[in-house]
């Protein structure tokens, strides 16, 4: 059986970007990187700030070109066919970014809106999503009458509304309480498994790592990856503990 083709592949990947000082030649954000994420995979990316988790994310999403090397995601360059990948690509940022002139109703219909759903079905799968993500009663309400958790979880039923291949998660619930962000990691874990999309989820928080399990890579920076491992469902608190002490030396380094 032919081994099927990675849904993101970065090869020899190095990006970099001027001085803003003006100062001596630019800096790498990334330096030859190289790394495959398959198709339904759970990538978790830790790391200090600066080393360029936030860079791998946007040559992901297209919006960003590197410098050299090459990004494919899906077969396509992100970046050269960005339009290709409308409604293949779901984000979901660490604020939640809606719209406040528009309702919650109409915030998670944006991007069925974008990739030219009919009506009558936008409305079936926005109400759809909104009760999944408890707020059934709540698609009439703006932005400014919900609470950081509910407004999360619009941003994330509008990232899940286009049902994409792929999902980039830029520290989604490092914002919310540590209760909320509990709920919601849980919630997204099971909406991730349902679906079975790619995921790439970018944290600060070893713990937040551990829990969503999948893989794990540590960015060393420039990036590089400094530690890299897959987490088991049996593993054992002493395999957990052995884990973060490899991930706080890597991130020491």
């Amino acid at each position: 059986m032919k081994e099927e083709t990675p849904e993101i592949i970065f090869d020899r990947v190095t990006k970099s970007f001027p001085r803003t000082d003006g100062a001596g030649d630019a800096f790498d954000a990334i330096k030859d990187l190289s790394f495959e994420v398959r198709r339904g995979e759970l990538l978790a990316i830790l790391g200090r700030t600066g080393c360029g988790k936030s860079t791998t994310f946007n040559l992901i999403s297209g919006l960003l070109r590197p410098t050299s090397g090459t990004v494919t995601v899906k077969g396509h360059d992100p970046f050269a066919q960005f339009d290709w990948f409308r409604g293949k690509i779901g984000i979901v940022f660490q604020n939640d970014r809606l719209m406040p002139w528009r309702t919650a109703f109409a915030n998670v219909e944006l991007g069925l809106e974008l990739i030219k759903v009919e009506k009558h079905r936008r409305a079936e799968i926005v109400a759809s999503w909104l009760a999944r993500l408890g707020l059934k009663d709540r698609g009439g309400d703006f932005p400014h009458a919900l609470s950081g958790g509910m407004r999360q979880r619009v941003s994330i039923a509008r990232a899940f509304a286009t049902r994409p291949d792929i999902l980039l998660c830029d520290e989604p619930f490092s914002a919310l309480d540590e209760h909320t962000g509990n709920v919601l990691r849980e919630e997204f874990r099971g909406l991730l498994a349902e679906t079975k999309a790619t995921a790439i989820f970018i944290t600060h928080s070893i713990e937040e790592a551990l829990t969503l399990g999948g893989r794990l890579m540590v960015f060393a920076r420039p990036a590089r990856i400094a530690y890299e491992t897959r987490l088991r469902a049996d593993m054992t608190e002493r395999d957990r503990d052995e884990v973060r002490t490899n991930i706080r030396r890597a991130l020491a380094a």
